[in-house]
């Protein structure tokens, strides 16, 4: 990147210090319509209109947000070219890897061996859970909840390894995305609402990211439908291997193939830096093809 235009990019983020200029480009990232006017915005903040028309013309002349003129009305939206920069910019720092203590992942496969008595070794068990541990700590970066995220993970991974030797009655679906933070959340929450317990619902992405998109979770809450405690994780072998419909989106090759599974590749763009209204969009385009999948499954 040119150093002139990295130093733009830094001289713009600089005024998200400001708290009220990242309130304002937060009402202007989740706008119906990707835009607001002044008075709206004075109104939602409880502000002057000059005041916010201050910030806005500073966040302006720093190129993020648009202004646009119709007859007397003034729109400001974030611009399209810096909404990423602008989502990342409000999200804070990279995170750094949390640490587990010994005794807490031999407490969680503990628990696990117990849960899998009878149709998974303790020793397997326990490889799984330390593996599990390793690739959300580092490929996914997760931070927060690493104890309960890594036994919900690893239980997911166990199942799996399960289901390949005892086939359940359920139909499997593994829907796979580059982040999973995005489109293949939004597949499985939809999934899981319409499904209930009649299907198995997984998701894996091929580059994790370290949180589920917040505007995705907001665009399923407006239709109700609860993401819950969802979270990206890394795609591995046996989660494919068990399921019976593996539906990708934006991944590539990242996905291992195997004989008698259905394969289905969504080509649907990435929600990330996306507006809300563009979210929306993604939204029901892949409630639409859900449906549609929904009604092919053979269920009871």
């Amino acid at each position: 990147m040119p150093r002139h235009e990295a130093e733009r990019i830094a001289r713009g983020l600089r005024a998200l210090a400001d708290p009220t200029r990242v309130q304002l480009l937060a009402l202007l990232v989740e706008a119906p319509g990707g835009r607001r006017g002044v008075t709206e915005l004075a109104v939602e903040l409880g502000l002057r209109q000059p005041t916010v028309s201050h910030h806005l013309a500073l966040l302006a002349e720093e190129g993020l947000v648009l202004r646009s003129q119709e007859g007397r009305t003034a729109w400001y939206s974030v611009m399209p070219t810096r909404f990423g920069d602008v989502v990342e910019a409000m999200r804070g720092p990279e995170p750094v890897a949390a640490a587990v203590a010994p005794a807490v992942l031999e407490r969680i496969a503990d628990d696990l061996a117990t849960r899998f008595a009878g149709v998974l070794s303790a020793p397997t068990v326990d490889r799984y859970v330390r593996d599990s541990y390793e690739l959300l700590a580092e490929r996914a970066r997760i931070t927060r909840y690493l104890p309960s995220l890594t036994a919900r993970f690893a239980a997911d991974r166990l199942s799996a390894v399960a289901a390949v030797e005892h086939p359940a009655d359920r139909p499997r679906v593994l829907f796979v995305c580059v982040q999973n933070a995005g489109r293949s959340q939004l597949a499985a929450g939809i999934l899981r609402s319409l499904a209930g317990d009649r299907v198995t619902v997984l998701t894996a992405g091929s580059q994790p990211a370290a949180e589920v998109n917040p505007l995705v979770v907001d665009a399923l809450d407006e239709v109700g439908v609860p993401l819950g405690a969802e979270f990206p994780k890394p795609l591995t072998d046996e989660v494919v291997r068990a399921a019976d419909v593996v539906v990708t989106m934006g991944c590539g090759d990242a996905c291992p193939v195997y004989p008698g599974r259905r394969y289905l590749d969504w080509d649907l763009p990435d929600p990330a830096g996306m507006s809300f209204e563009g979210v929306r969009t993604v939204r029901d385009e892949i409630e639409a093809r859900v449906r549609s999948l929904l009604g092919e499954l053979n269920i009871r």
